[in-house]
């Protein structure tokens, strides 16, 4: 039997909405430049995993409206590997449809190395080592694989992966105890001086087989509907069957559907500058910044103002004495934010929507 295939599955289905107003239905985070490269977050995604996964071998899950979107960013995929998903149906079924598509073209005993689409890592070479190890560790160990964080500072923001030493694990992995959700403030302080959590990054290794047997066992329904998409895959029947089944997909998380009831799974430890980007101030943690701690994207005339981030569009924005706020500007809406509150902006959308107002979201 011959090496199995490594491949690699892209979630590209979020909305980003804690970037808003730069990130909207139409034109999520995952397709913006936000590092002033020019680079979107899921071309730098893939990119990033050019050295281990041929481009034949990517797949990227998203909703309809970003097919085109992906197929325009991400030229070098092959068409049939962009998978879209009818419904939004959270992690778990976004991963079971990609798992049986993968097992019918390249065996049950295929890699899947599973990434966001909107992550920024600052030591790419680092990352793909450890995504090789992980790779590895899952054909051994014929077990589920999650890439944890090393912890620099008590985030409240991210879940957490208790573990712990196992003799059945490979040398540079750890038995998953037990996965935390978004802690307090001093929770998060004693999980990082602990020394025994890490960050759940969402980044995950395992072999189709494996993670479909897992599916069966924890949701055997998806399970059901996987095996469908399976038999239908690269057949005249395909779309007809993934419309009819995958709406009626659970809708679940990957983390709660079937990691936390998985015997076997283990986790190894990154350290290659890992930020889920997951609003607005983060920028300052991983794209450039001045002297004085801004970030700033755009005509920008800064004076006197520090630790800020703004973000402009065509016309010149002019701060101030501002210090510790986001301002973000495009052609029909403008954000204005004391950085310490940027976790609300996601409440500006849902106030959107209530009002009805489907123009700027």
């Amino acid at each position: 039997m011959g090496t199995p295939i490594v491949t690699a599955v892209i979630m590209a289905g979020g909305r980003g909405e804690r970037f808003w107003p730069k990130s909207r239905k139409k034109c999520p985070k995952q397709f913006l430049s936000l590092t002033n490269d020019g680079e979107t977050m899921i071309q730098k995604t893939v990119n990033r995993i050019s050295g281990l996964v041929k481009p034949e071998h990517v797949y990227i899950v998203t909703n309809d409206e970003y097919i085109n979107l992906v197929e325009e960013q991400m030229p070098q995929i092959p068409k049939e590997n962009l998978l879209r998903e009818p419904a939004a149906r959270n992690t778990a079924p976004c991963i079971a449809f990609a798992a049986a598509v993968i097992s019918k073209r390249h065996g049950e005993d295929a890699v899947m190395l599973v990434l966001p689409a909107d992550h920024l890592i600052r030591h790419e070479a680092i990352c793909e080592d450890v995504l090789h190890r992980a790779a590895n560790a899952a054909v051994e160990t014929q077990s589920l694989i999650t890439i944890g964080i090393a912890p620099t500072y008590p985030e409240t923001g991210y879940g957490y992966i208790a573990f712990s030493r196992s003799e059945k694990a490979p040398e540079g992995f750890y038995r998953v105890s037990a996965f935390k959700e978004k802690p307090d403030y001093q929770t998060a302080h004693h999980y990082v001086e602990s020394g025994h959590y890490l960050w759940n990054s969402g980044m995950f290794a395992w072999q189709a087989k494996t993670f479909l047997q897992a599916v069966q066992a924890h949701l055997p329904e998806a399970a059901s509907i996987a095996q469908k998409l399976h038999d239908a895959c690269d057949t005249d029947s395909f779309e007809e069957v993934l419309e009819q089944e995958f709406p009626k997909m659970p809708s679940i998380s990957v983390d709660f559907g079937v990691l936390e009831h998985a015997e076997e799974l283990y986790t190894i430890s990154g350290s290659f500058g890992w930020d889920d980007v997951g609003s607005w101030p983060s920028l300052q943690r991983v794209a450039r910044t001045d002297e004085n701690g801004n970030y700033c994207d755009g005509d920008i005339m800064a004076i006197d103002t520090k630790e800020c981030v703004i973000s402009g569009g065509k016309k010149l924005i002019a701060a101030v004495g501002l210090e510790h706020i986001i301002v973000v500007d495009t052609e029909d809406a403008l954000l204005v934010c004391d950085i310490s509150d940027a976790q609300n902006i996601k409440k500006v959308t849902e106030l959107l929507r209530a009002q009805g107002r489907e123009e700027f979201l």
